[in-house]
Parts: structure tokens; C-alpha cells; sequence
């Protein structure tokens, strides 16, 4: 899969997703923003990938947001016609906390605006430790209605999370450790080693588990939504058992199943 501004590739059961705009800080434009639609989808229909990691290229920035200079008075230009920028932050979002495998933030370095809720979506985050991560809404006239608000909440709770929308701080890699924004900070040059190990660690865990785990966490608090994926979770289970594979049988014969033996 090739990509202009984004670099996906898969190797020993992990995708890599990189932002690859490091002239631009990795900022994001509504085709970054397909492009990583499109990765999140193939790597969540990959049997062969249980992990994926997201960063971005380069050792100065992780992703800084929407890219400012290409934004008009209605939105972004040379929006993609199926996906425009506004609707594409939020899809990405919700790839990142819906696909049934951990996702890993490796963040290198700013992640600020919308990069920063990329990276709070994320199940994990392993920052560098010159990374420094913040909000820029208000500043250039924008906000977060959505994940990077909520998620941000639970993440490091509600006084803490209007300071860092209100007031636009960066805050070092060390300071979003002691806050509960990320899970890990090492040295620039260890970074990836890091990120490996995490990853190999996760591989090593039942998917099955981490899948319904992960629905598990957002069920509660995302709703309809959360139940509905927590739900299907298990129903994708459900159709692989002798019970579920005689209902269909039993139609597909036009006859009665035979559902006595499977009573709990």
C-alpha cells in the first residue's frame, strides 16, 4: 500500500503507521488524514498484525494537529471530497480506539493539538524523552468536542484537562509521565527498542483477551456505541462455536435445529 503522506508498513506481526510531513512537523492534510483511515482499516483486517504503532517521521514531532497553513474560512483546503479534514479527525480517532488490537503512540516529539489527541486515543504512549505534548486549539481558533476532550479527562481528570485546553502549555515528556498522559519515557536514542519491547510483549498476550478488553474499557463510557462493539466482539466469537454453526445449518437445511446439547 503507497501512500504520499504516510509510510505503512508491517513487520513480525506489528504495523507501523508513520505521519511522513516532517518539513511540516507532521501536520496533518485531509489526505494524510485518508491515508490514515485507510492504514488503520487494512491493519485491522490483517490477521497477521496484533499491534500497530503510530508516530510520526523524523525526530522533531510526533504530529502537530491540522496543518494551519492550508486552512480557510471553511475548513481545510484541497479537502478529499470523501472524507473532509472535519469528519477526518474524528474517524481516525475512532479507528484508533475501536480496532481490536492495542495501538501504541511513539511519540518523538511535539505532539500538540490534534497530534496530542492521537495520541491520547491511543491505548499506550511511549515518549521520547524530549517529546512535548499540549493543546493549541484555542490559540489558533480551534477545539475538540469529541475524544480529545472526554478520553483526555479520564486520562488525567477534569481540572488538569481544562488547564491544558484553556491555557495552551506544552508540558515536557517527564511532566505528562507524573500526569497519567503517557506510560513511559526514555532516552530519544532508546525509543525504539522501547516500543519493540512493548510490542513484543503484547504479542505474546491472547488477542482474543486484549480485543474484548479493549471493548470492555470504552463499553462503559462510550455508550451505545461502546456496548454495541463490546457486543459484536462477542458475537464474532459466538459464530465460531458448534451452537451458533448449527442454527445456520439447521436453516440452510431447512429443518429444526438442534439446540438441547447447548443449554447452560
Amino acid at each position: 500500500m503507497k501512500f504520499e503522506e504516510t509510510i505503512y508498513d508491517k513487520k513480525s506481526g506489528v504495523a507501523y503507521i508513520t505521519i511522513n510531513r516532517p518539513e511540516k512537523f507532521n501536520a496533518c492534510t485531509p489526505v494524510t488524514l485518508l491515508e490514515l483511515n485507510q492504514a488503520f482499516t487494512d491493519a485491522w483486517v490483517d490477521k497477521s498484525i496484533g499491534v500497530i504503532v503510530l508516530t510520526g517521521a523524523g525526530d522533531k514531532a510526533f504530529c502537530t494537529g491540522g496543518d494551519q497553513s492550508i486552512r480557510g474560512e471553511g475548513g481545510y483546503e484541497g479537502t478529499v471530497a470523501a472524507l473532509p479534514l472535519e469528519v477526518g479527525w474524528q474517524t481516525v480517532s475512532n479507528l484508533i480506539r475501536s480496532i481490536p488490537k492495542p495501538v501504541i503512540a511513539r511519540v518523538n516529539g511535539y505532539a500538540i493539538g490534534g497530534g496530542q489527541v492521537f495520541q491520547v486515543v491511543c491505548d499506550l504512549s511511549i515518549a521520547s524523552e524530549n517529546a512535548k505534548l499540549g493543546q493549541a486549539g484555542p490559540r489558533v481558533g480551534s477545539f475538540d468536542p469529541g475524544y480529545g476532550t472526554g478520553d483526555l479527562v479520564r486520562c488525567v481528570g477534569m481540572k488538569r484537562a481544562k488547564e491544558i485546553w484553556y491555557l495552551c502549555r506544552q508540558y515536557t515528556a517527564q511532566e505528562a509521565l507524573e500526569m497519567g498522559l503517557v506510560n513511559a519515557v526514555v532516552p530519544s536514542e532508546a525509543l525504539n527498542a522501547e516500543v519493540d519491547k512493548w510490542c513484543q510483549e503484547l504479542l505474546e498476550k491472547s488477542p482474543t483477551a486484549l480485543k474484548m478488553l479493549k471493548y470492555a474499557f470504552h463499553a462503559e463510557i462510550d455508550g451505545t456505541p461502546g456496548v454495541t462493539n463490546l457486543g459484536v466482539g462477542g458475537l464474532s466469537m459466538f459464530y465460531g462455536t458448534e451452537e451458533s454453526v448449527e442454527g445456520r445449518n439447521a436453516f440452510m437445511e431447512k429443518r429444526k435445529p438442534g439446540f438441547d446439547k447447548f443449554r447452560v
